[in-house]
């Protein structure tokens, strides 16, 4: 029988279990597998192991499984399983970055914990495991992201993040928040101001109202819309705005 035809209710259930209930850093082991890395220099490895703790991928290769459970590894059996990076790069699928080290999105110790695991025959290669995402979501075994399941045997994992609402929000009510103020770069060209109903108007090179819009906060992101239509984005660091080239201080 094929293992797409296998009852997927009960896969790895007392895995999943521990990684949900996981909150003292103990590393994840998904064992013998096939892993398409798509690192240029470790490639595709058979009946494999991937470690990793959290958000880190700490490990891949074979024979990880003895020190995985020396040091009390929460071990998913992936036998039969194709194991693949949840992201495809596909400038590098392409043959587009010159560089390892440019590479991203792979399998590699050190890189993020985001992983894709479907049966073997539905991922010849990366692009068809992806494909069966999306197009076949209940044969997924397993959608890790950062460490934390998302999708589990074919359904959604409990707890999982939720996907933002579509759409553009409601402006929010930033009163009394410590970034909403005029922000001035260090040559006195722009000057940025955020109010609290979450609309800014930028004055650059002492032209007025140059650009007018909406924002939203997320963390440390700043997200424009403009109203001429376009999007724009800036990066709040420490006492910093850094938004297109420009490092602003609140005036």
């Amino acid at each position: 029988m094929s293992t797409t035809d296998t009852d997927l209710a009960g896969w790895n259930s007392k895995a999943l279990d521990e990684i949900l209930a996981n909150d003292t850093g103990r590393p994840v082991l998904f064992t013998n597998a096939r892993i398409l890395t798509m690192d240029p220099l470790i490639g595709t490895m058979t009946g494999a192991d991937i470690l990793f703790v959290g958000p880190l991928i700490v490990a891949v290769g074979p024979s990880l499984f003895t020190a995985a459970q020396d040091d009390n590894a929460i071990v998913v059996d992936a036998t039969g399983m194709t194991v693949v990076p949840a992201v495809m790069d596909t400038v590098a699928l392409a043959g587009g970055r010159a560089e390892r080290a440019q590479h991203i999105a792979t399998l590699t110790p050190g890189n993020t914990s985001d992983l894709l695991v479907v049966p073997e025959e539905l991922a010849t290669d990366v692009p068809g495991a992806l494909a069966t995402l999306i197009s076949h979501p209940q044969q997924v075994r397993a959608l890790v992201a950062a460490g934390r399941p998302v999708l589990w045997a074919g359904s959604d994992a409990p707890g999982r993040a939720t996907a933002p609402a579509l759409g553009i929000p409601a402006s929010p009510d930033l009163t009394g928040s410590p970034r909403v103020g005029v922000w001035i770069d260090q040559d006195d060209f722009l000057h940025q101001e955020l109010t609290a109903d979450g609309r800014y108007d930028e004055t650059r090179g002492g032209r007025p109202h140059a650009y007018q819009g909406r924002y939203w906060i997320d963390g440390d992101r700043i997200d424009y819309l403009d109203d001429l239509g376009f999007w724009a984005v800036g990066y709040f660091r420490g006492d910093e705005l850094h938004h297109v080239g420009y490092i602003m201080h609140r005036g």
